[in-house]
């Protein structure tokens, strides 16, 4: 692994993201990648993802379902599929490891291997670096960004979704399984876009509304050409805060962009949003990164 220097970290203040190349070694990646077709090979369809006909009252339950799954899922490990992979029984209409989009929120808690990769030693050093006293795992996610399906992910900051009081306390590791190019859909970054805050918040609805959560304000359009590509080594490590504006384009290429992700909050003098659509349950209060 590379030392993080005062240099890096300075860069990381200015610019809002980081790259540290090869910050995880080949097996570490291999041994996530392994062990997520393990866990893929067990999945089973989620059951609102499976009705045999559609009324639009039918619609509205799964939609319901579809939310209530996503709402729960911070201290579980569920699955969410890219669009058009399943029939309306919920079966497969392509082979099923190429099927899922992401799978999320609580790898970090209840996976061995990912739990192993978080709290690993040279990511605490890498906490304490950079100056966290009391970071906690908020959430995790494998991405898979599947060739030729993998959508587009919009311009877009993580506090928007990973509210904090203060603003500042969010910070992303975003861990390249594979190469990722500007093909493959690699990260894009607004260098120096933190330092605005936000624009709009994801907030969870109001209970008996239609919808599960719901955007309060909006995002202003960036501007293109401001964006700049990240492509990064298979083992390479993004660093993320909470508020550079980043995105991600359409994976047009024949090869996956596996990534593993997880989000640490300041708990430091830091209040977590009741509004967040994920909150820490009783049976996974956030885990402390420092072990």
């Amino acid at each position: 692994m590379a030392f993080v220097t005062q240099h890096q970290i300075q860069k990381f203040h200015e610019d809002g993201f980081l790259v540290l190349e090869h910050f995880f070694t080949t097996e570490e990646c291999d041994s996530m990648r392994n062990q997520i077709q393990r866990i893929i090979a067990e999945m089973e369809v989620p059951p609102h993802c499976r009705t045999e006909f559609s009324t639009k009252e039918k619609e509205q339950l799964q939609a319901q379902g579809s939310s209530d799954y996503f709402l729960t899922s911070g201290d579980k490990i569920r699955f969410f599929f890219e669009k058009g992979v399943l029939d309306e029984r919920g079966n497969f209409l392509i082979p099923k490891e190429k099927s899922v989009s992401k799978i999320g929120h609580a790898l970090h808690a209840y996976d061995p291997v990912f739990k192993q990769v978080t709290h690993s030693s040279k990511v605490q050093e890498l906490g304490r670096k950079l100056g966290l006293e009391r970071p906690v795992v908020v959430q995790s996610m494998y991405i898979f960004k599947q060739p030729g399906i993998g959508g587009e992910v919009t311009p877009h900051q993580d506090a928007t979704f990973l509210h904090t009081e203060p603003l500042g306390r969010i910070l992303g590791f975003w861990i390249a399984l594979e190469d990722a190019t500007q093909e493959n859909g690699c990260l894009w970054f607004i260098p120096g876009s933190h330092t605005r805050g936000i624009t709009r918040r994801m907030v969870r609805a109001a209970s008996g509304s239609s919808t599960c959560v719901e955007f309060v304000g909006s995002d202003p359009v960036y501007d293109d050409n401001q964006f700049i590509p990240l492509p990064i080594s298979k083992g390479g490590l993004v660093l993320i805060h909470g508020e550079v504006v980043h995105k991600s384009e359409l994976n047009s290429s024949e090869s996956s962009r596996h990534a593993f992700t997880f989000h640490v909050m300041e708990a430091k003098d830091t209040s977590w949003s009741r509004e967040n659509w994920l909150q820490p349950t009783p049976e996974l209060p956030f885990p402390s990164l420092y072990t």
